[in-house]
């Protein structure tokens, strides 16, 4: 079963419950031939993961892409750090933030685009407080009531 780039979609749900975002990025993402295959099969998770600045590169460590099963030898392994491709600006913006107190950059969304590329939506995040965790709990509840509602009608 061959599914479309639009298919997969792999998101890290719990980011935008634990960070209000500020900015996000789309980034490219250099992997290996068993990974690209591996995540075409939607086979990833970005629990876990965050992204950091290293010599003007920026990198995803702890993202989980698992074992291509016909690897063989040539598997990867499942959690290594994987280079995030930007530009100069982006990167010089999300250094800029990352260095702020409070301010981490979290992996969002990994898809595979139109002509087969794997590409990263990162964002830099400010970690929420236990208050405005609970408000955001209240809103979620709140919508899901009402198109109840309407749903009924």
């Amino acid at each position: 079963m061959k599914l479309k780039g639009s298919d997969i979609n792999i998101k890290n749900r719990r980011a935008r419950f634990d960070y209000e975002i500020s900015d996000t990025f789309t980034a490219g993402l250099v992997l290996t031939g068993t990974e690209i295959k591996s995540l075409r099969q939607g086979k990833g998770s970005l629990t876990d993961s965050f992204c950091y600045v290293n010599n003007g590169e920026v990198w995803v460590k702890n993202m989980y892409i698992a074992e291509y099963f016909y690897g063989s030898y040539n598997n990867h392994a499942a959690r290594r750090d994987r280079k995030l491709l930007l530009n100069k600006k982006e990167i010089a913006k999300i250094s800029k933030s990352g260095k702020e107190a409070g301010y981490t950059v979290v992996p969002l969304k990994v898809f595979i685009n139109e002509r087969g590329l794997a590409k990263m939506v990162i964002g830099i995040g400010r970690g929420k407080k236990e208050y405005d965790k609970r408000q955001s709990i209240k809103d979620r509840d709140d919508k899901r009531a009402i198109a109840r509602i309407f749903r009924k009608q």
